[in-house]
Formats: structure tokens, C-alpha cells, sequence
């Protein structure tokens, strides 16, 4: 009688394989990394804090402990999968190396932050001139989503306080470009906040737009064809007021809150004044509707302003709320822009929802806790956070095709990144084989042939 042999294969596991290259398929990030030139333009804009005689480039460093992010890393200390691996990451610092640029870097403040910010708007640029009809902007229009994140502190850090939600940590407001149905999204600002920040702080808000603004292309800095888009948080005079200032002339969607104003104008509003709503085919969102809201509900916000609500049947289970009216759902939104529908215009304020897809990438790569002490600090660390969304976001939008350009962070190391491939030598050349058994071994060989034929920077 045969002795079961249970369900998965034994094998002998030896620790002295040679030339065998663990997370051979972030080989992708190091070519974008090349081709936008990113690293050029990281270490011109961190000249200034090398040392003299120093072996490491700053620059490179950053980049490097970016990499390790965007292939899982979530410490300091997890640089040494790049260590590990020398023929694809080239020479990678110590962990004491890395603790002292960060270090120097945060308390140098905003001097160091301006110089990589720079560097990652340059670099910007030419990615979107390389994507062409992928790039965000091929349309005319940027659109930039700004939403807060709760980042919970497992220790005591500085600036954690209790949060909203009634836990302990930071509270940082994020800014995104939005891809639209086919890409992802690009961070473009990170502002780090005590825990207990306010939601609808309007300077905060301010802050943050400048820095996401400051990332794009300078003809997207001004003009009605940017489009600034927010929750209820966003939804304050004072903000709404900055974003319309002469000059500046943006657009904006930007959530508000029912108040009892508006809550006694949704209930005068005629039923021939509701409007289906529609889904992003073009066919009727069922149990909802749009109107306008006209009359003193304006009062006090600034000129061309429009005020849309919509209302909504619950889905089955829902606590409806006091600002609900007749059994509907309510919720309202402000514009600028004329000349569309407002269903229309209440679909386009409704993907904003994309931006909780941004959020949950970026919680996946870095931004589940903060690792560091000091507040200067973590917001060297959310810098290098941005830089692996980065690459991250521009990688599929230059190399990937189909649905491969949708995957997120985690499906784009499971099935691309932790590829294993050997590392062959022959004609004084070195080759980097990827397993042929492996499933996605075409999608890596076919980016990196794309990744080669974009022009070289400079």
C-alpha cells in the first residue's frame, strides 16, 4: 500500500544558488526609471546635500529606498531587497547611509522638499509628452482629486493625536490626477497633518492644491481647463473664493454640506425640475435625480457659482438622515462650469470616487503607517511614498496595455515584479532571463520592449 504523498510536491531547498535574481521583474521600474529620467533629475536637484568624497549619490538613494516602497517596502530597512541584488539596483547604501540622508534632509525642511518637488514636476512633463494619448491631459483637461487619509500611529510620533474617527495618528490631505476609466492616478501633493486636523480646513486645502498645481505642466497651473475636485470637506467659502480668484480662474466640483438652507430649497423644488441621472454608458441611473438650485441659497458664494443636488433612493438597509428628505438620499455639489448638463456635470463629480482607489494604492505602498519619529521626517518619507506612486502609475501608462494598465500596486507585484530570472553572462554582455513558465513573462518582455523604444532624456 502506497503512503500518501500529500498535495504539494517535496522538495530540497539548498541556500547556495548563484546568479538566480529574486524580483527580477522590477527590472520595469529601473527602465522608467531611466527613461523619464528621473534619476538625472533626483540627483541635479539633490547636489547640493552630497558630501564631499561621499560614495553614494543622494539622489540615488532616495530613489532607491522609492524602489524598495514600490515593490513592498514599508521601512527604512526593507532597502536591502535593492542590496540583495547589485546587477539590476547597482550599488545600494548602507542602512546608516540612508538613516543620515533622511535625517539631513528633514532638517533642512522645505529647501529639501522644493528641490525634489521640482525634480518630480520636471520629470512630469515628459512623461506626459512620452504617453502622448495616454497621458492625463490628452484631452485638453486635468482633473486633480484632494481627499484626506487617516494614517494610524501604532507608537508615539510626533504631531499623532486622536483622530475623527476615534483613533490615534496623522490625518495627511492627499491631491491625485486623475487617469480617468483607463489608467490609474498620479500623487501630485501629500500635505502630512496632526491626527486631530480639521477636515474642511480651508487653508490646509489651500496648501495642498498649491503643491498640486506646482507638480503640472505650467500650462494646467491656471485656467478653467483644470479641474480642482473634492468632498463636502472642500465646500467652504474661503476655498471656493481661492479657487475663482482673478488670475487663477480654475474649476472646481467640490462637495457641500445640506445645510438647512439648502435643505429647504431641495424641498420647493417642482418634480418637472428633476432630472434622471445618468451612469458613465450613457444610460439612466435608476432611483436617482439632479436639480439646480437657484435663489438667496447662493448668497454670499462667489459669482457663476452653481449648486446641483441629487436624490436617491437608498440602497435596502441604509439610515436615512436629517438632511434627507421624503425617503431620498440627499447630496449636493458646487461648480463653475457652464454649458453642460447637470446630470452630466453630477456623473462627473461622482467619479471622484476614484480618488478612494488612489488612496487604497497608496496605503499599499507606504502609507499604512508612517515609520519615523519626527514629523520632518515622515514628510521625507511621504515624498518617497509619491515617488513610488510615481513609477507606479507611469510605468503601466508608458509600457502596459489593455487591462494590464488598470492592475494596482499589489496585482503589479504579484505578477510582475516577484518574476524570478537568471542572470547570464556571455559576449561580455549580461542577460537577465525571466522564467518562460512563467504566466506574465510576456506582459515584462513586451513592456520592456516599449520601455526601449521611447527616446533616451537629454
Amino acid at each position: 500500500m502506497r503512503e500518501p504523498i500529500g498535495s504539494y510536491p517535496r522538495v530540497r531547498v539548498q541556500g547556495d544558488g548563484r546568479q538566480v535574481v529574486s524580483q527580477a521583474g522590477s527590472v520595469l521600474l529601473v527602465e522608467t526609471v531611466r527613461k523619464t529620467g528621473l534619476d538625472r533629475a533626483i540627483s541635479a536637484a539633490l547636489e547640493p546635500w552630497r558630501k564631499p568624497r561621499a560614495v553614494h549619490d543622494p539622489g540615488k538613494i532616495l530613489l532607491d529606498l522609492a524602489l524598495a516602497v514600490a515593490m513592498g517596502g514599508d521601512c527604512l530597512a526593507d532597502i536591502a531587497m535593492l542590496r540583495a541584488e547589485p546587477a539590476v539596483f547597482g550599488p545600494v547604501a548602507s542602512d546608516p547611509t540612508v538613516s543620515r540622508l533622511v535625517d539631513t534632509l528633514a532638517a533642512c525642511g522645505d529647501k529639501a522638499l522644493r528641490a525634489i518637488r521640482a525634480a518630480r514636476s520636471e520629470v512630469r512633463e515628459r512623461v506626459w509628452q512620452l504617453a502622448g494619448e495616454m497621458a492625463p491631459d490628452a484631452g485638453g483637461a486635468v482633473t486633480v482629486d484632494l481627499d484626506g487619509v487617516l494614517v494610524i500611529a501604532h507608537s508615539d510620533k510626533e504631531d499623532a493625536a486622536p483622530t475623527w474617527k476615534k483613533t490615534y495618528g496623522h490625518h495627511p490631505l492627499t491631491a491625485f490626477v486623475d487617469h480617468g476609466p483607463g489608467g490609474t492616478g498620479e500623487p501630485v501633493a501629500a500635505l502630512l497633518r496632526p491626527g486631530n486636523a480639521g477636515s474642511n480646513t480651508a487653508a490646509d486645502h489651500i496648501t495642498a492644491t498649491r503643491q498640486a498645481l506646482a507638480q503640472l505642466p505650467r500650462k494646467h497651473r491656471r485656467g478653467r481647463q483644470t479641474l480642482i475636485r473634492t468632498d463636502s470637506a472642500g465646500g467652504t467659502h474661503d476655498f471656493v473664493a481661492w479657487l475663482t480668484q482673478r488670475g487663477r480662474w480654475l474649476s472646481y466640483s467640490v462637495g457641500m454640506v445640506i445645510t438647512d438652507a439648502i435643505h429647504q430649497h431641495v424641498l420647493k423644488v417642482p418634480p418637472s425640475a428633476w432630472t434622471p441621472a445618468v451612469e458613465a454608458d450613457g444610460e439612466i441611473r435608476d432611483g436617482a435625480w439632479v436639480a439646480e438650485l437657484t435663489g438667496n441659497v447662493l448668497d454670499g458664494w462667489p459669482k457663476g457659482m452653481r449648486l446641483i443636488v441629487r436624490k436617491e433612493r437608498p440602497h435596502p438597509g441604509a439610515q436615512l438622515r436629517l438632511t434627507d428628505a421624503d425617503g431620498m438620499r440627499l447630496t449636493c455639489f458646487a461648480t463653475n462650469t457652464t454649458g453642460r448638463a447637470i446630470a452630466e456635470l453630477e456623473l462627473r463629480h461622482r467619479l471622484r470616487a476614484r480618488a478612494e482607489d488612489r488612496i487604497r494604492a497608496a496605503r499599499s505602498t507606504g502609507l499604512r503607517h508612517l515609520p519615523l519619529h519626527h514629523t520632518a521626517q515622515n514628510q521625507i518619507w511621504l515624498e518617497i511614498v509619491q515617488i513610488a506612486l510615481d513609477l507606479l502609475a507611469w510605468l503601466p501608462m508608458l509600457a502596459l496595455t489593455g487591462k494590464a494598465r488598470l492592475w494596482e500596486p499589489r496585482r503589479l507585484r504579484l505578477r510582475l515584479f516577484t518574476a524570478a530570472g537568471q542572470l547570464v553572462t556571455t559576449g561580455r554582455r549580461r542577460f537577465l532571463r525571466i522564467a518562460r513558465h512563467w504566466p506574465w513573462t510576456h506582459e515584462i518582455t513586451d513592456a520592456l520592449e516599449r520601455l526601449a523604444l521611447l527616446p533616451n532624456p537629454g
